[in-house]
């Protein structure tokens, strides 16, 4: 559904959306794939998030690193609210989106 060099910025979760995590790619389809599968040591792996549950695309890098800095800058509440406004009931938008 995207080209290869898609920026984005994203945030996933794990199974019981307890923990959130914010990242930022270039290559979106493929990285979330990578989270999904644990190919990716770190925070998203060790927590096991592995559920999309928000994502802007963004015109290039430079773009999606100031929208990552600023979504993490905020508090959780913020995020939740930020995942709420596209995703109210946290469905894993991956299969809707990067397939």
């Amino acid at each position: 559904m995207y080209e290869e060099k898609t920026f984005a910025v994203y945030i996933m979760t794990n199974s019981t959306n307890t923990v959130l995590y914010t990242g930022m790619s270039g290559n979106f389809p493929g990285r979330i794939l990578q989270h999904k599968e644990k190919l990716v040591s770190g925070f998203a792996k060790k927590y096991d998030c592995t559920k999309l549950v928000y994502f802007e695309i963004c015109e290039d890098s430079e773009q999606a690193a100031q929208r990552e800095h600023q979504i993490k800058a905020g508090s959780r509440k913020k995020k939740i609210l930020l995942i709420g406004s596209i995703n109210p009931e946290w469905l894993d938008l991956y299969d809707k989106t990067c397939e």
